[in-house]
Parts: structure tokens; C-alpha cells; sequence
């Protein structure tokens, strides 16, 4: 719904007291047709695709015949944050406008009327031709100028502001005077809203929009048509827009692959040694194209065609030549690539290589390459191990064997490039046997890591070491255990795929010293809370030092220490002894020292006040126990006493306060948990004398 206010001033600067709120008159319009924006009309470019839509509100006024000048207006905040040619974009509203003089009303005039609405898109660096023009039913003449836009509302979104003349959306419009858009001046201005070469211009007789933008973006442009009869001005239509100027795509390039591109219309193609070149021909938009044609002058004068879209052309030898590549000949919209055709002496990548196939060195590379320009400047070497050189006869040492691809690649004074790979099989032994053991010297059982540092070797070879103790192993890297002590002398003995063979022997190189062993044992073999000394009795052998660890302080030195544990649970008890040659050994046992308790019931009792077994109850130790339960029931199966409380004793009287229960015979039940949680029930019978 558009919000439109009338008011009747004497001038724009003068609307004789009337404000928003008390317009001359105010109608709301709704929207009565949307019609789609139509794309600009470049006839070799394509646009970006961007949607638009047009807004027609219509409505009918009957306003008297005034000697002031009425002002329909509608204004709305705000505009794209992203326009480039005035300052705060995101604050400035819109005022839309017409003013109908005095004298338009007195010659009931028709005001001009616009047939299209600008472009959405205009198209950088491309002339600009947009028919602004209006038409006038009453053949009056009109004048064409840019022009300030006019502020309208402002950026207040608060509800309390939203409807006044600062808020988004004033409702109504407010009346006359309008202030103008700031423009960011000196670039920009009222009559110079955006930049161009030739600038954009509007004629101010035709209202042709002319000229070719320089920049993308976003500009705010006003239009004023003012219109006159007979000299005299009868109205003014302001109208304001954005233009907004992207780049857009040729519809026909000219485009090849090639090897140097000199700029977007000139292309280098170079061949070495090879007089046939097979062109790529990657012009587009293709479905814009409606022929295209090949031309190379091949020398003596002689120019060669092709119509095929990717010809195959043969050269008559080194030398450089032209072409071109012609895309919709004698159409305004075609393109050309110049092409530009270097044909050199060919080049070719050529080495040799010598080593000793037996024993491990360095192999030496050289170069036999051949160019037929000036000389070779590059050379590439990849030698199959993962390392490269730069150098033009290097020697390489490799650490690894194997069929091992070469590959260099030669560039020559006229950038022509050409590679060759030959395959290096490469399978000696090393030239020196190193290894290196996890420890020289260690305790039995001693396992040792030797680490074959050799090189080179893989698992294609074959590997034999002799430990010195009777053991072996075929590992490249093996890991050993010697089980006894003394002094080994270790060899090893390697043989490459080809049948080259190295040995080495590493005189007294793992020393292996003796160690004790540790044992134990220890009595009662399960103490409790209630018997926690225990007596450990050494039975280690070799050994000249103890240490034994209880899990709880204080740790012994002695062969067979006493320990009294602190408490019940987990035990681990650790005998660490030490050989006089210093190795050493470890037995651990874990003892668990139970909670014990013990708890038994009397048979009989005598509840005759002589101070002599008067009452009844168990007797023990019960430290630890939970959940204890003590009932006794008659023979009839009648509960006479019960208690939670293992010190608390039966009477003989029911309950302890009822009547004196007869002599006889009582079913006795025990329940509890002992101190890990397990149940126990104890029954038995109590016999009631008195």
C-alpha cells in the first residue's frame, strides 16, 4: 500500500502551515500491476542475470482549480547500503513527486508519461544508449536534465517514529520543502551522478542516456523533465533510479590453447622439433557463433585456411609464423585471436650411468642430451628415491636398492623441454656392515635389539646373523634374548638378489651378566585382622642384597623379615634382589589379609536375678559387620525378641517388657553381613530355666 500525501502550497518553501498531519488530503493506493524489469539490449554481451520488477500504483484525484501549486508526493527509507555515489546510502530515504502549477491546472494539462523503465543492469566498459525520453498528449515541449534525487523518511525504525517524517515509512508523505541526496563530490554530483569515458550524459532535448561507465557499482541517478508551453513552465517530473554497472560476458570470444597468452586477443604456440601442431580451439559462447575461420601463412607468401573448429596444420620447418582465428567475420559481433607460431629444432634427453654393481657407491650420471637451438640451460634429475639434483652430470648416492626409475628432463635456450627415464638396477651390498645393539652390556635374561643401520638392503636380501650363543636369526633388524650369561661375538653375513656377498664379525659385542632370582614364601598363608604378622622366608638364589615392599611402611633389608600388616585388604609384597654383579631380580606376590570375625550362642540360660547367666545373647567379635538382625521365636512360632544391636540381650520376658516366658526350648536366628559384604545366618536353640 503506498501512502500518498497532497499538499497545496504557494511554493515548495512555503505549504502554508500544513504538516504531515494535517496534508491537504492523503490517499493510500494499492498496488495495482508488477511487470518484469527488461534485460538492457547490448547486442554482444550477456548481461548478469539479474531480476527486477516495476511497481504501478494508480489513482484518481479531484482537486479544485488552485492559484497555488499542488504536490503529490510518496516517500519510503531506505536505499542499498552498497550505492557508491552518495554518502550514507543506508540513512536516505526517497521523496516521489510531481508538482501541478497553477497554470498545468488552468489549462487542465497532461503531465508526461514515461514508456519504459532503465535497465537493471548496465554494462561496464560498453557504451551506454538508453532512450529516456517521455511522451506528452498535449505536444508540449519537454527538457531533459539530471538532477538532484530528493531525501524522503529516514532510518527510524522505533514504532514511535516509524510513521513520521524521520521514520521508515511516512504516512503520510510530508509535504514540501524536499532536501537532496548528499553526492560525493568532486567525483560525483546532481549533474554528473555517474563517471564514464565519454561521461554518462543525458540530451537534454531527446533524453537519450548516453556514454560508457568505467566502474562497477551502485549509483543513485534523478531525472527531471521540466515541460513548458509556450514558454512557460507548466509542471516537473522528477524520477529517480539506480543503475547498477557489472561486468558482462561477451557473447563471442576468440580463445585457443596455447603457451604464452600476449593479451586477451594474442596467443604464442610453440612446437619443438614437431612441424604438425594440432590446435585447440576453446572459443566460446560456441552457441553464438555462426563460423569461424583458420588462416597461418606458412611462408613464401603462401597463406593456408582451415574450417575444421580445431585444425591439424602442418609447417614447412623452424621458423616463426603467423595466424589468426576469426570467429563471425564482418559481424558486429565477432572476435579475433592473433596467433603467433614459433617452430624450433627439436631437443631430446639422453644419459648414462655407472656404478659398481657390487658393492655399494655412488652411481655418476651423464649427461648425452642434444638440442638443435644455441645450447641446454636446465637440467632436472629425479632419481627414483624420493631426491632430485639440478646439476648436469651428478652422482648420487642412494640408501636404498631396488629397480629404481631415473628420470631427466632438459630445457633448452627456447624454453623447449624433453625428459627421459631409464631404470637404474641398483642391488649392491653395503660397503660397510653397521649395527647397532639396544645395549652392549645387560642382564640376563638379556633381550637385545640390534638395529642393522647397513645400507643398502631390503627384504630382497639375504640376511644371516650368528648371535654367538648357538641362536640365530634372518631378520633384517632381529631382536634377541640370551638366556645365559657371558661374553658373544656376533656376525653378520649379507648376500644382495644379484649374488654379491659382505660379512662382518663384531668381536665380544654383547656382554651378558648373571642375575639372581628371586623367591619367597610366607606364613600363615592367610592372615587376617585377627592374626597379621606374618613371617617371610627368603628362597632366592645368587642374590647378596634384599629389599623387600610391603605396600605399607616400613620396607626391610633383611633375607626373611616379619611384617605386621595395619590393616585387612590387598596386599602386594615385592622381594627386589640384587646379584653381585648388580643385576637384579623381582618376585611379587599379593596377600589378602581377610576380616575375620567370630560369633557364637550360648544354649541355655536361667533369668532368675542371681546374677548368673540371666540373660540371653551371642558372644564374639563382630567389628566390621553391618545389617545384624537377632530373633527368637517360641515354639508355637511366636517372635518373642528381636534387636538390631549385637550387645542388646533377651530377658525372658516377651520383648523384654511383656510377661515372664515359660521354660522351654526357643528357636535362636543370627543374620548379618560380615565386613566384605557377604551374608551370614547362624541358627541355634536357647533353653529358658528358671
Amino acid at each position: 500500500m503506498a501512502e500518498i500525501g497532497i499538499y497545496r502550497c504557494s511554493s515548495p518553501d512555503d505549504c502554508n502551515g500544513q504538516f504531515q498531519n494535517n496534508p491537504y488530503d492523503q490517499v493510500s493506493v494499492p498496488l495495482a500491476e508488477i511487470n518484469q524489469v527488461d534485460e538492457p539490449d547490448y547486442p554482444c554481451l550477456i548481461p548478469p542475470n539479474v531480476c527486477g520488477e516495476e511497481g504501478i500504483y494508480r489513482f484518481t484525484l479531484n482537486l479544485p482549480v488552485s492559484d497555488e501549486s499542488y504536490f503529490v508526493s510518496y516517500q519510503r527509507c531506505c536505499r542499498n547500503v552498497t550505492i557508491a555515489n552518495i554518502l550514507a546510502p543506508e540513512d536516505s530515504g526517497a521523496t516521489f513527486m510531481i508538482e501541478l502549477t497553477p497554470l498545468a491546472q488552468q489549462l487542465c494539462n497532461s503531465s508526461p508519461s514515461f514508456e519504459t523503465y532503465p535497465p537493471m543492469i548496465i554494462c561496464n566498459d560498453a557504451p551506454l544508449v538508453y532512450d529516456h525520453s517521455a511522451t506528452d498528449a498535449d505536444g508540449d515541449q519537454l527538457v531533459y536534465e539530471f538532477c538532484a534525487p530528493l531525501l524522503g523518511g529516514g532510518p527510524q525504525l522505533d514504532p514511535a517514529f516509524y510513521n513520521t517524517c524521520i521514520g521508515a515509512n511516512p504516512i503520510p508523505a510530508c509535504p514540501p520543502p524536499y532536501d537532496n541526496v548528499t553526492f560525493r563530490a568532486p567525483t560525483y554530483t546532481a549533474t554528473r551522478p555517474m563517471a564514464g569515458d565519454p561521461i554518462i550524459s543525458i540530451d537534454p532535448t531527446t533524453g537519450l542516456i548516453t556514454g560508457t561507465p568505467e566502474f562497477q557499482g551502485q549509483f543513485v541517478v534523478g531525472v527531471c523533465v521540466s515541460e513548458y508551453r509556450n514558454g512557460l513552465l507548466l509542471s516537473r517530473v522528477f524520477r529517480d533510479f539506480q543503475f547498477n554497472v557489472a561486468s558482462c560476458d561477451p557473447t563471442v570470444v576468440a580463445d585457443i590453447e596455447e603457451d604464452v597468452q600476449i593479451s586477451d586477443q594474442e596467443f604464442v604456440v610453440n612446437s619443438c622439433g614437431d612441424y604438425t601442431i594440432e590446435f585447440n580451439n576453446q572459443s566460446f559462447q560456441q552457441s553464438f557463433i555462426d563460423n569461424h575461420e583458420w588462416t597461418f601463412e606458412v611462408g613464401n607468401g603462401q597463406t593456408e585456411t582451415y574450417s575444421e573448429w580445431s585444425p591439424t596444420v602442418t609447417f614447412p620447418g623452424v621458423g616463426t609464423y603467423e595466424g589468426q582465428l576469426i570467429l563471425n567475420e564482418n559481424t558486429d559481433c565477432g572476435d579475433t585471436a592473433k596467433i603467433f607460431v614459433n617452430i624450433y629444432p627439436s631437443i631430446e634427453a639422453d644419459f648414462s650411468f655407472a656404478y659398481d654393481t657390487c658393492v655399494a657407491g655412488p652411481v655418476a650420471f651423464t649427461d648425452l642430451s642434444v638440442t638443435g637451438s644455441c645450447c641446454l640451460t636446465d637440467w632436472y634429475w629425479e632419481f627414483g628415491d624420493g631426491n632430485v639434483g639440478t646439476t648436469q652430470n651428478p652422482n648420487h648416492n642412494y640408501a636404498i636398492p631396488g629397480d629404481l626409475p631415473v628420470t631427466l628432463t632438459v630445457r633448452d635456450t627456447n624454453q623447449c623441454v624433453s625428459s627421459l627415464t631409464q631404470v637404474v638396477s641398483y642391488y649392491p651390498v653395503p660397503a660397510l656392515i653397521v649395527v647397532s645393539p639396544s645395549a652392549e652390556i645387560a642382564c640376563q635374561p638379556a633381550e637385545i635389539f640390534f638395529d642393522n643401520l647397513s645400507f643398502p638392503i631390503d627384504s630382497t636380501y639375504d640376511i644371516f646373523w650368528d648371535m654367538g650363543d648357538g641362536g640365530s636369526s634372518m631378520d633384517i633388524s632381529p631382536t634377541y634374548v640370551y638366556e645365559n650369561p657371558g661374553v658373544f661375538t656376533v656376525s653378520v653375513d649379507i648376500t644382495s638378489p644379484i649374488g654379491c656377498q659382505t660379512d662382518t664379525t663384531f668381536d665380544d659385542l654383547i656382554t651378558v651378566l648373571p642375575s639372581p632370582i628371586a623367591g619367597f614364601s610366607y606364613a600363615p598363608e592367610q592372615p587376617s585382622n585377627l592374626f597379621p604378622e606374618v613371617q617371610f622366608t627368603d628362597e632366592s638364589q645368587g642374590a647378596v642384597h634384599w629389599r623387600w615392599d610391603f605396600s605399607a611402611p616400613p620396607p626391610s633389608f633383611i633375607p626373611s623379615p616379619t611384617f605386621t600388616f595395619p590393616d585387612t585388604g590387598l596386599y602386594v609384597v615385592s622381594q627386589i634382589v640384587t646379584h653381585p654383579s648388580g643385576c637384579m631380580d623381582t618376585m611379587s606376590v599379593i596377600i589378602d589379609v581377610i576380616p575375620e570375625i567370630r560369633y557364637y550362642l550360648p544354649n541355655a540360660f536361667s533369668p532368675n536375678g542371681d546374677g548368673t547367666n540371666d540373660t540371653f545373647r551371642g558372644k564374639g567379635f563382630l567389628t566390621g559387620i553391618s545389617d545384624f538382625q537377632f530373633r527368637i521365636w517360641n515354639r508355637w512360632g511366636e517372635p518373642v525378641f528381636e534387636t538390631d544391636d549385637p550387645l542388646e540381650s533377651w530377658n525372658g520376658q516377651k520383648h523384654n517388657v511383656g510377661q515372664p516366658a515359660p521354660n522351654g526350648v526357643y528357636l535362636v536366628v543370627v543374620t548379618f553381613k560380615d565386613p566384605r559384604g557377604e551374608p551370614v545366618e547362624m541358627k541355634g536353640y536357647a533353653t529358658l530355666i528358671r
